[in-house]
């Protein structure tokens, strides 16, 4: 029978975990998928689409893709059955979820690929799509320490500072979605307005010299996080300034950690490497397709 790509049911639970239980299994880590597939499928609405394979009554691939923004789609959960790889399925879904994203209005579509996937980064690029940035994951522990340099919580002065950062322009002008878990799109003014009245934003120095802003808190691994957007900053003094303004912060909270999303240069890693003094292993990839890549039927 010829592979038909349909909307994920409950019933294709069991599919499901059988297809994603070897997906990393060089790493030490499990597949989220199972965990949040009948969320997903609960969820399916004008905003989100969830979609698999199906062959012969089963279940072999999976994807979602969910709107950002008036403009902006995000593609995650992209997973083919490893006894199914290499026949197409992921640029099948990729194809009708792009098709989906743009007729509900998104001209821009993006995805989040960890570095060290080889498989997909190359269904990434199969697919159409184009590196556009990178960034990895800082986690300053919470303590009660003062910054060295004045903290505010101003979002205009926020917005002046992220605007004219090399930071900024690393990251395509990208941070974490306020949303959206995992997912990335264009930090706006209205974004950090909002964020500064419901969670906050953190400016330091005068002139300023960096910013952040956090967009919630969650559950990770059984710990409960502080994540933030984005921080940038203009030297390593600032960057401790930062880091420490965003310990402080969490501290307030009660939470067990911290994830703050940084630009991936040299210097961006170097210097939250040394005023941070925990960073993850390795970057994650942002991809996009737009374009003639997205059309409207």
């Amino acid at each position: 029978m010829s592979p038909t790509v349909r909307t994920a049911r409950h019933d294709d639970y069991d599919n499901i975990v059988e297809l994603t239980s070897d997906v990393w299994a060089d790493r030490a880590m499990a597949d989220y998928i199972p965990d949040v597939f009948r969320d997903w499928v609960d969820a399916d609405g004008p905003d989100r689409k969830t979609l698999v394979v199906d062959v012969d009554g089963h279940a072999v691939g999976i994807a979602q893709a969910v709107i950002l923004t008036e403009t902006e789609a995000w593609f995650q959960g992209m997973r083919v059955d490893s006894d199914h790889r290499g026949r197409g399925f992921g640029s099948l879904l990729t194809d009708h979820l792009i098709q989906w994203a743009a007729n509900a209005g998104a001209s821009v579509g993006r995805s989040m690929v960890f570095s060290w996937n080889e498989a997909g980064l190359g269904q990434s690029l199969a697919a159409g799509f184009e590196a556009v940035t990178s960034f990895r994951w800082a986690h300053p522990d919470r303590t009660d320490e003062t910054p060295e340099m004045t903290v505010g919580n101003d979002p205009a002065t926020a917005w002046r500072y992220w605007q004219e950062s090399d930071g900024r322009d690393a990251l395509s002008g990208l941070a974490l979605d306020s949303g959206e878990s995992w997912a990335l799109s264009t930090l706006t003014r209205e974004t950090l307005d909002r964020l500064a009245t419901e969670q906050t934003v953190l400016t330091v120095g005068d002139k300023p010299q960096g910013m952040a802003c956090r967009v919630r808190t969650t559950e990770a691994n059984g710990e409960q996080l502080a994540e933030y957007a984005v921080g940038v900053w203009s030297d390593v003094d600032a960057a401790r300034a930062l880091f420490t303004a965003i310990a402080a912060d969490a501290a307030t909270l009660g939470v067990d950690g911290t994830r703050v999303l940084i630009p991936e240069t040299p210097r961006h890693v170097a210097e939250a490497a040394y005023a941070s003094g925990n960073i993850d292993e390795c970057p994650d990839f942002v991809f996009e397709i737009d374009g003639e890549g997205f059309s409207v039927s």
